[in-house]
C-alpha cells in the first residue's frame, strides 16, 4: 500500500501538468483532493462535456444562502486535472478537506474570539505593531534565499515553467516542511482541523484496501498529511465539530474572479497568463507576443512582424541577464512596453485586461441540479438571447419590439430582485421607446439568486414579493414612489396595484407639501412610461392630479419664514416639479400650478429667492411679460428693498440661464443701476450671491454678458465710429472687380451710387 503526497499550488499551471503526468505514470486507485466531502455527488459532473473551466462548486446553506463559499477551478488547476484523470480512468475519487459547512461556522467563532482578544504586539524602534502587520509569507523566506525578490516569481520559475519534474512532490514537501519547523507561526486552529480531517479520510482509504492512494492538496498542507499525528490526537481535534445543513452545485466562473483583485483569497495575479502557458507550454514568447500584436491591430495600432521579433529577442534577453530559466511574464511585459508600447505604459493595462487576466467565463450544463429561480433565469437568458459574459456588452433597447420590450422586462425585475447583471445607462434621443442597458455577469450573483429563491420560483413571481415586502415596510411616501417607478417598467400588475393604493392612503393622509412635492416628478415618469409600455396609467394620473392640488393648495404658506437652506431646498423641488408638470401637458394642472406661482410671486413675505424663481418661472410661460413683468422686477429691486434680499430674488429670477439679461435690455439697465447704486460696503455684502448667481451660468453666457458690461449696456460688441475716415475714392478701386466676379457691370463714375 502506497500514499503519495503531491503538494501543488491552486492554480498553477506546471503543477496541474506534474499531477497529471504523475498519476498517468502511477495510476492509482483512488484520487482524494483537497475539497469539501459533501460536493462529493458533484464530480460526477466533471466529465460532462457541457461543464468548461472555468467553473467553481458553490457550497451553501439553504437556510442562509449568503452564508457560503466558493470553490474555484480552472483547465490548469491541479485539482481539476486529477479528477479529470480519476473520472476518465472510471477510478474513485473523494474531496478530503474539512466539510464547507463545518469551516463556515468555525471561521464565524474563531472570528468572535479575536474580536474579543487584545491582538499580538511588539515594539519596534518604540512603536508598538501588531504580529498580522509584521506577517510574512513563509514562501517569501525561499524567494530571499534564491535572490528573488517575489515571491510568486520565484515559485513561477522554479515550479511552474519547469517541464518533466519527476522529484518537484519530493522538492516541495522537503521545502514545506522546513518551512513548518523554523517558521515561527499562530497556532491556528482551523488549519489543525483542516488537516485532521485530510488525515482522517487517508486512513478511511487505507482501511477500505486501495492499494495506491494519490493525495493532491495545497504545498503548506503536504509535510502535514505524511502520518506523523496519531488517530486518536485527530479524533481529539475534531471532537464536538459542529454541524450545519449545506448544499451544492456548479456555477460559472471568471477568470477575473480567479485573480487577486477579486477578493478570492487562493486567487492568482494573471489567469489569463497561465491559462497560455498551460496551452502552449513551449512558447518562448513568440505565441504570446502574436496574441498581443493581434490586440494592438484591433485597436487600430500599427504592430508589425519585426515588432514581434525584436520583442521576443528582448524578453530573451532580459531573461538571461537576469539567469531565469525561462522568459516569464514580467520580461514580456517589459518587452512589451519598450517594443510595441513606444514606452507608453497606458497600453499595458489593456494587455493586462484582455490577456493577462482574461474574460473568459465557464459553461456549466443545463440538467445539473439548480434551485428552480436558478433555473428560470438561466432560461429567461437563453429565450432572450442574453447569454451571461465576463466582460461587458452594451444592449440598445426600443421597446416598440416585443423581444427587446420582453428584455427590459426581464432586466428590471432582476433589479427589483437586487441582482444588478444590467445597469441602466443614459440613452440620447427623443421619446422614451429606447433604453440603453449595460450587462457585465458576477459569479457572484449565483448566491443572490439563490438567496432570493425563497420569494419565488419564477423572476415574475420573485420580483412581485420582493416589491410586496418592501412596500409593506415603507412608511415614506417617497419610498413608495419610487418603488412604483421602478416597478412600472416591469410589468408586474399585482404589485403596481398594490403600491398605488398605498401611495393614494399615505398621500391622502400627508401634511407634509415637502414630502407631496417630492414625489410628484417620480410619479409624472410612471405616467409616461404606462403610455410606452401599455400600461394603464389612469390610477397614477389620478393620484397626481390629487397631489397637485394638495401641493397648490399648501404651497403658499411654506414659502413664508424660511431660512436659507430650505429655501435651496425648496428651490431644487419647484425646478423639478415645474418640469414634470411641463411634461405632462395636462391643461388643468398647468393652469393651477400657474395660479400658484403668481400667488406666491405677490406675496410680500414670500422667500425672495422663490419669490424670484417663480418670477422667472410665470415669464417663461409667458404669463408675466412687458410692463407687467417690469412692475414685479421694480418692485423687488426697488431701494426700499434690502439690498440683500435683492440680491436673493434676482438670484432666483435668472436661475438656469442669463440668456434673458443678453436679450432683455430693459431688465438688463434695472439690475445696472440698481448695482450702480449700492454702497461700496453694501456691495460688498451682496457680492457673493452675485457671484453664486452668475457662476451657475454657461462659460458662453458669462463670457457674453462680460461683453456686455463693459460696452456699457449695449449688444456685447464696442462699435467704432468708422463713417469718420471712410475714404471714398479708394474704395471705388475694388468695385469694378467685385462686379466683375458677380457678372455684372458699373459706372464707376455714378457717385451717387446707382
Amino acid at each position: 500500500m502506497a500514499v503519495h503526497i503531491l503538494g501543488i499550488r491552486h492554480h498553477g499551471p506546471g503543477s496541474a501538468r506534474n499531477v497529471k503526468a504523475f498519476l498517468e505514470t502511477v495510476r492509482p486507485d483512488i484520487v482524494l483532493v483537497e475539497g469539501p466531502p459533501e460536493a462529493d455527488a458533484m464530480l460526477q459532473w466533471v466529465s460532462n462535456e457541457g461543464l468548461k473551466p472555468p467553473v467553481a462548486l458553490l457550497c451553501y446553506q439553504p437556510d442562509d444562502p449568503q452564508r457560503s463559499v466558493f470553490y474555484p477551478f480552472a483547465d490548469f488547476s491541479p485539482e481539476w486535472q486529477a479528477i479529470l484523470y480519476a473520472r476518465r480512468q472510471n477510478i474513485h475519487v473523494r474531496f478530503m478537506d474539512l466539510p464547507a459547512g463545518n469551516q463556515m461556522l468555525v471561521e464565524k467563532e474563531l472570528k468572535v474570539v479575536e474580536q474579543q482578544q487584545e491582538p499580538d504586539t511588539v515594539h519596534i524602534n518604540g512603536e508598538a505593531q501588531s504580529l498580522e502587520q509584521l506577517y510574512k509569507s513563509p514562501i517569501s523566506y525561499l524567494a530571499d534565499a534564491a535572490g528573488f525578490a517575489d515571491d510568486e516569481k520565484w515559485w513561477e520559475h522554479t515550479f511552474e515553467y519547469r517541464h518533466n519534474n519527476d522529484e518537484v512532490f519530493d522538492a516541495v514537501s522537503e521545502a514545506m516542511q522546513a518551512l513548518r519547523e523554523s517558521f515561527p507561526k499562530k497556532d491556528k486552529k482551523l488549519e489543525q482541523m483542516r488537516e485532521a480531517y485530510m488525515r482522517r479520510t487517508i486512513r478511511q482509504a487505507e482501511k477500505e484496501m486501495f492499494h495506491t492512494i494519490a493525495v493532491i492538496c495545497g504545498a503548506w498542507h503536504a509535510p502535514a498529511l505524511q502520518g506523523k499525528s496519531s488517530q486518536k490526537d485527530d479524533n481529539e481535534i475534531l471532537k464536538g465539530l459542529p454541524k450545519v445543513k449545506t448544499e451544492c452545485t456548479w456555477i460559472p466562473w471568471t477568470f477575473n474572479r480567479l485573480s487577486f483583485r477579486s477578493g478570492y483569497g487562493a486567487g492568482i495575479n494573471s489567469p489569463g497568463w497561465y491559462n497560455h502557458i498551460w496551452n502552449h507550454p513551449h512558447d518562448d514568447g513568440t505565441l504570446w507576443m502574436a496574441k498581443v500584436a493581434q490586440l494592438f491591430r484591433k485597436q487600430q495600432m500599427d504592430t508589425s512582424v519585426a515588432h514581434i521579433i525584436e520583442a521576443v529577442r528582448l524578453a530573451g534577453a532580459l531573461a538571461s541577464l537576469r539567469g531565469l530559466p525561462k522568459v516569464g511574464l514580467e520580461e514580456l511585459n517589459e518587452a512589451t512596453l519598450s517594443v510595441l508600447c513606444n514606452g507608453e505604459s497606458i497600453l499595458l493595462k489593456l494587455v493586462h485586461d484582455e490577456l493577462i487576466v482574461g474574460h473568459q467565463i465557464g459553461e456549466v450544463p443545463v440538467e445539473i441540479p439548480k434551485p428552480p429561480l436558478q433555473l428560470d433565469i438561466e432560461k429567461q437568458q437563453k429565450k432572450l438571447r442574453l447569454p451571461a459574459t465576463a466582460n461587458y456588452k452594451d444592449y440598445t433597447l426600443d421597446l416598440r419590439k416585443d423581444t427587446d420590450l420582453e428584455r427590459s422586462i426581464f432586466l428590471h425585475r432582476l433589479q427589483l430582485l437586487g441582482i444588478n447583471w444590467g445597469r441602466q445607462q443614459y440613452t440620447s434621443g427623443k421619446g422614451t421607446f429606447k433604453e440603453q442597458w449595460r450587462l457585465q455577469w458576477d459569479p457572484g450573483y449565483s448566491v443572490e439568486i439563490i438567496e432570493r429563491g425563497n420569494l419565488g420560483n419564477t423572476v415574475a413571481e420573485a420580483a412581485a414579493n420582493s416589491v410586496l415586502n418592501q412596500a409593506k415596510e415603507a412608511r415614506e411616501l417617497k419610498v413608495i414612489g419610487d418603488l412604483l417607478e421602478k416597478t412600472i417598467p416591469a410589468e408586474l400588475p399585482g404589485a403596481i396595484e398594490a403600491l398605488i393604493s398605498q401611495l393614494n392612503n399615505l398621500a391622502a393622509a400627508s401634511a407634509d407639501v415637502i414630502e407631496l412635492m417630492e414625489v410628484v416628478p417620480g410619479l409624472i415618469t410612471v405616467a409616461r412610461y404606462g403610455n410606452v409600455r401599455k400600461t394603464d396609467a389612469e390610477l397614477v394620473i389620478s393620484i397626481i392630479n390629487s397631489i397637485i392640488t394638495r401641493v397648490c393648495i399648501s404651497l403658499p404658506n411654506a414659502c413664508i419664514a424660511i431660512d436659507e437652506d430650505a429655501s435651496q431646498k425648496l428651490l431644487e423641488l419647484f425646478f423639478k416639479l415645474n418640469d414634470g408638470i411641463n411634461l405632462l401637458q395636462d391643461t388643468g394642472i398647468i393652469n393651477m400650478w400657474q395660479q400658484t406661482l403668481l400667488t406666491i410671486a405677490a406675496n410680500k413675505n414670500t422667500s425672495p429667492v422663490i419669490g424670484g424663481y417663480s418670477t422667472r418661472l410665470l415669464h417663461d410661460a409667458r404669463k408675466l411679460e412687458g410692463d407687467q413683468l417690469m412692475q414685479y422686477f421694480s418692485f423687488a429691486m426697488s431701494s426700499a428693498t434690502a439690498p440683500v434680499i435683492a440680491a436673493a430674488w434676482l438670484e432666483g429670477f435668472l436661475k438656469g440661464s442669463g440668456t434673458l439679461l443678453l436679450l432683455d435690455q430693459d431688465l438688463w439697465q434695472l439690475i445696472d443701476n440698481w448695482v450702480a447704486s449700492l454702497a461700496d460696503e453694501v456691495f460688498m455684502q451682496v457680492l457673493p450671491l452675485l457671484r453664486r448667481t452668475f457662476a451657475n451660468f454657461t462659460n458662453p453666457e458669462r463670457r457674453k454678458l462680460g461683453e456686455k458690461a463693459r460696452s456699457g449696456g449695449g449688444t456685447g460688441h464696442q462699435h467704432t465710429n468708422i463713417s469718420a475716415n471712410f475714404d471714398a475714392e479708394r474704395a471705388k478701386q475694388g468695385l469694378p472687380v467685385i462686379m466683375q466676379l458677380l457678372g455684372l457691370t458699373i459706372n464707376i463714375n455714378d457717385t451717387n451710387g446707382n
